[in-house]
């Protein structure tokens, strides 16, 4: 069987374990279990990605995890960033850099989703496209619900709190807003349309909107129309002036192949001229599009946009920019036609000084009040979901049920789930079952539209690890049981190490032994999201598991 890569503190207390088993045979399992929760919660694993190389280069994508539908924006010194996050609880991450290159999570705009059924998953529902900018000493957020409407936020501080959500325009299929606010002071958004709700696509409006931000002023106008092949779907715009031109960025062509458009006016309203500015061109960079402008404190320009990689969601890409004749060349440019492709590796953004490496959170010691940044739920969470305090340094996953209309995992709003964040790396995590009722069970999942769990249960007969598939989950359909095996303890380490196109195979240690498990899984993206990996505990019995630990490492 293959070998699964454990965390440092696991490979040393394992070694050191083994050591005093040949010296005195006299190390009990109990006490592996201690040096090995001992090591780990003081662990400090580096990132399993890491962009920055350390010599003034760095190397993309900057975000090897799925922050779809990037915008940035510079305030002063540092850097900000927030992407989709659909029916993702909290929701619309707020990550910070002084770089570009280095980002970290700082936040996010909201903790519940204040609309109705939100309560269970609405995967690919929620907040889709949203724009990020700054004015007057606030910051926005706005983004389009393609079921209820246009909403926006603000907050002195990006790292929160934000204001309450607020609507600004109730419709139906009005998606990837962006605002405008003029040099005189008058305010505009730009919008796109969701075919599945609009029954239109291919189309980009803007509309007037009031000085605050809070609503618009009128229905709009069309100033890029895509329809007959001329820019198929277009969307994602963002608005931005330069040089008495308005310019909307916006890509077309699809999530898997599109490029990157430039539209220019010197009308807000148009007409607008048209440019292929960014394309895949040489490299194996599909489909470079959708992402925000930004310049540094010296004078550089900069764009940050997504590439689409299946079931590790759309991870970001930071591009170089420059201005040729008034329009904006994206990547590097080759042959000179104006129309970029994206870059490999680059020297670092001239942000006036060096910084040092980071990455966005991933491992957790559950040591903090608060969870973690990284982590979130497929739908609004229940303060019965958890509790970081009933035993400290563990998180207790209270049992819960699925929905009465339930039939698998897809369907439960329980899942305590990550981004993957890397195309290779493992996951190691120790689970104390003893809490759990019989018929429960908890463990580790990876799940997309298809998952596939390890999972200690508390049958009558006992305890037992289990290793179930459902390779069709989103259609409704129930998960198949591969592989089971008799416990002794329900004290298990549960692992599952990702490989290249998503490969997962799970496996679990007891006793110093690391035994893989099943066949190895597939990952598959979600709707409109990637893969994710994470903790849940399920059942009607009212139990409990505990987790001591989470930890990510390569």
């Amino acid at each position: 069987m293959p070998n699964v890569s454990l965390p440092a503190p696991f490979r040393r207390c394992a070694a050191l374990a083994a050591l005093r088993v040949v010296a005195a045979s006299s190390m009990t399992v109990a006490a592996l279990a201690a040096c090995q929760s001992a090591a780990i919660q003081t662990s400090k694993l580096p990132p399993v990605w890491q962009p920055d190389l350390g010599n003034g280069s760095y190397k993309n994508p900057v975000l090897n995890a799925d922050y779809s539908d990037p915008d940035v924006i510079r305030v002063g010194d540092d850097y900000y960033l927030t992407s989709s996050s659909f029916s993702d609880i909290p929701g619309l991450p707020i990550l910070h850099s002084k770089d570009l290159v280095n980002w970290t999570i700082i936040g996010h705009v909201f903790d519940h989703y204040p609309l109705p059924g939100f309560e269970t998953p609405q995967h690919g529902d929620g907040v889709w496209a949203p724009s990020l900018r700054y004015h007057d000493g606030l910051f926005y957020v706005y983004f389009g619900d393609p079921d209820n409407g246009i909403f926006m936020a603000t907050a002195r501080n990006p790292a929160g709190p934000w204001a309450p959500l607020h609507l600004v325009k109730k419709s139906k299929g009005w998606i990837d807003t962006c605002p405008l606010w003029d040099d005189d002071g008058q305010a505009y958004l730009v919008h796109a349309y969701a075919n599945s709700r609009a029954g239109v696509k291919d189309m980009l409006d803007i509309c007037r909107m009031a000085p605050d931000g809070k609503s618009l002023l009128d229905e709009g106008r069309l100033v890029v129309d895509g329809r007959n092949g001329k820019f198929p779907t277009v969307e994602g715009p963002k608005l931005y002036k330069r040089n008495g031109w308005y310019y909307i960025l916006a890509p077309a062509g699809g999530v898997t192949g599109g490029y990157q458009m430039a539209f220019r006016s010197k009308n807000i309203f148009g007409p607008y001229e048209a440019k292929k500015v960014m394309e895949q061109g040489k490299t194996a960079i599909n489909g470079p599009h959708q992402g925000g402008w930004v310049t540094t404190q010296t004078g550089q320009n900069w764009f940050m946009h997504f590439q689409d990689r299946g079931p590790y969601g759309r991870v970001v890409l930071l591009e170089p920019m420059k201005w040729v004749d008034d329009w904006p060349v994206i990547g590097e440019d080759p042959d000179g036609d104006g129309t970029g492709q994206p870059v490999l590796t680059y020297l670092k953004p001239d942000v006036g000084r060096s910084y040092p490496p980071a990455a966005p959170q991933t491992s957790d010691d559950f040591s903090s009040p608060r969870l973690g940044l990284q982590w979130q739920w497929p739908a609004n969470p229940q303060p019965s979901f958890y509790s970081l305090t009933a035993r400290p340094g563990w998180m207790r996953l209270y049992s819960q049920p699925l929905p009465s209309d339930g039939k698998n995992l897809w369907d439960a709003p329980n899942l305590l789930l990550q981004k993957l964040p890397a195309e290779r790396f493992d996951v190691t995590t120790r689970i104390d079952a003893a809490g759990l009722a019989v018929g429960e069970r908890a463990g580790l999942v990876v799940i997309g539209q298809d998952y596939a769990c390890l999972t200690i249960e508390h049958t009558a007969a006992g305890w037992r690890l289990a290793y179930d598939v459902d390779e069709t989950a989103s259609t409704g359909k129930l998960e198949k049981e591969q592989w089971t095996r008799a416990l002794t303890s329900p004290v298990v380490d549960l692992a599952v190490a990702v490989d290249s196109g998503a490969r997962c195979q799970f496996s679990f240690t007891a006793g110093g032994t690391t035994v893989s498990v099943g066949t190895p899984f597939h990952a598959t993206a979600g709707r409109w999201i990637g893969a994710k990996v994470g903790l849940f505990a399920q059942g009607a019995g009212g139990g409990h598991a505990d987790v001591d630990g989470f930890w990510f490492s390569r």
